[in-house]
């Protein structure tokens, strides 16, 4: 099994395509679950870890809490 995550670097990187596009300026940003429900991101924290090594001294971390409003269906990714 095979573990995927994205690093703060990656992230930067695919959030600089999507700003290519003028819609992503006003777009709602959320966090789809596991479980298909989706949650809206309410703050982004950079925290520093205690673990040794330099590989993972610090995580980026996105907080997020239940849908303040339910969007309607999704219709298409872009």
């Amino acid at each position: 099994m095979q573990i995927r995550m994205i690093n703060g670097k990656h992230f930067r990187q695919a959030l600089d395509k999507f700003f290519m596009s003028p819609v992503s300026g006003n777009a709602r940003v959320q966090i789809q679950l596991p479980n298909g429900q989706m949650m809206d991101i309410k703050e982004i924290n950079l925290l520093e870890n205690r673990l040794v090594g330099d590989s993972e001294t610090h995580r980026l971390v996105l907080v997020a809490e239940p849908e303040r409003a339910t969007m309607n269906k999704i219709i298409g990714k872009l």
